[in-house]
Parts: structure tokens; C-alpha cells; sequence
């Protein structure tokens, strides 16, 4: 019986293939939180806030995110962190 062919042999295109897709499967449900920009992070605090999930403690001049109980003292970083919780979050509820 002949051996096979190496150059028949696609296992590592398939191997390589499914690497890239996973990566880019990862890529598409990941939260892009770069270059969150000052008047939208402000906006997302504010409704934030009025849905009760972030409280502005003015004295302190921080912003506390109440379902993790982290506290910030930027808009920016709050948002930013806000959309990492809550993609990690539905990440988790995914698996279950």
C-alpha cells in the first residue's frame, strides 16, 4: 500500500483555518471600549444613574457602579468598565 502524499496531507490548513475563525468569532463578541469619547461616556453615567445602577457621591467627587461596587472618579472610566461588566456578564449567562 502507498503512503499518502504529504503534499495531500491539509490537516494544518484546517488546523489554521479554525484558529482564525475562533480568533475572529472572539473579535465580533468582544466590547470595543476604545476611544470612548468624553460626551458619550457622559451620557451612558447619566442614564446609568437615573436607572439606578451608578450613584454620584459629589463630596468625594466619585462615581460608584452599585452591581460590582467599584468607584471611579472618571465618566470615562466608569463607561468603559460598565460595557466590559456587562459583556462579561452576558458572556456568563451564555454559558450557563
Amino acid at each position: 500500500m502507498p503512503s499518502p502524499d504529504p503534499h495531500d496531507d491539509t490537516s494544518a490548513d484546517y488546523e489554521q483555518s479554525e484558529k482564525e475563525q475562533l480568533a475572529q468569532d472572539r473579535d465580533a463578541a468582544s466590547v470595543d471600549t476604545a476611544d470612548v469619547e468624553d460626551a458619550t461616556a457622559q451620557r451612558l453615567v447619566n442614564d446609568l444613574v437615573d436607572a439606578d445602577v451608578v450613584t454620584l457621591v459629589p463630596e468625594d467627587h466619585v462615581l460608584i457602579h452599585e452591581p460590582s461596587g467599584a468607584i471611579f472618579d472618571s465618566s470615562t472610566q466608569l463607561a468603559v468598565f460598565h460595557g466590559g461588566w456587562v459583556a462579561g456578564r452576558d458572556a456568563d449567562a451564555e454559558g450557563e
